[in-house]
């Protein structure tokens, strides 16, 4: 299966123990005492970031707000989705039991880490050149998938700048086990809370908070 993935990206990776610590969830890492891809996960986020500004800033016009704007689009979960679905990245992903009966292989934010995590492996193992590569091949050709995404934070970004204000975003709780937490988090303007959100994952409470504020009318 993970060779299979290998003729997929048109990769064959040097280390092939960072593509299979990339599929695996915590759940399954726990379950087998094998490393899982929660690390990888952080630096592909990284990762896949910084190779949306690059696209963006050698590839279009606009300015800096829009590319702002259009990068969160491009790289938030409901997008990772998206690209992980055109090379059907869940089939590849290993589970523990326990994720698998709660039909953990079609949740979005298991999805979007892994896709996360594979680039997170392919920059270690490849290098930045072959990883922008890889994002011209599965991202790229994509984007036109994306204008239906809501991107409430972006919203409520331009919405506060536009009276000098900024936002921050903080972490109220961490619930659950390390194979299914739950994020509840805050958006604040000046200290002053706008709206909480509640998700699987930090960046989709942060959304929900976000949305919240948004659905307030913020003034």
């Amino acid at each position: 299966m993970k060779n299979n993935l290998e003729e997929v990206l048109g990769i064959h990776f040097n280390n092939k123990g960072l593509l299979t610590e990339a599929l695996t969830h915590s759940s399954y890492g726990n379950e087998h005492n094998t490393p899982y891809n929660e690390r990888l996960e952080f630096l592909g986020d990284a990762v896949i970031e910084l190779l949306m500004s690059q696209y963006l800033y050698l590839k279009s016009e606009i300015s800096e707000g829009q590319m702002t704007k259009k990068r969160a689009q491009s790289v938030c979960e409901e997008a990772l989705v998206k690209y992980a679905d055109k090379i059907n990245l869940k089939e590849y992903m290993l589970l523990g039991h326990g994720e698998e009966l709660s039909n953990g292989r079609n949740r979005p934010a298991i999805i979007a880490d892994c896709f996360e995590a594979v680039f997170g492996a392919v920059y270690l193992d490849q290098g930045y050149f072959v990883a922008y590569e890889l994002f011209e091949k599965l991202v790229i050709p994509h984007l036109d998938l994306l204008n239906d995404i809501k991107d409430y934070k972006s919203t409520l970004q331009e919405y506060v700048q536009s009276f000098k204000n900024t936002i921050t975003y903080e972490l109220i709780s961490e619930e659950g086990p390390a194979h299914d937490k739950t994020y509840t988090v805050k958006v604040l303007m000046d200290g002053v809370t706008l709206g909480i959100g509640i998700g699987k994952t930090k960046k989709e409470a942060e959304q929900n908070a976000a949305k919240e504020a948004l659905e307030k009318k913020v003034d």
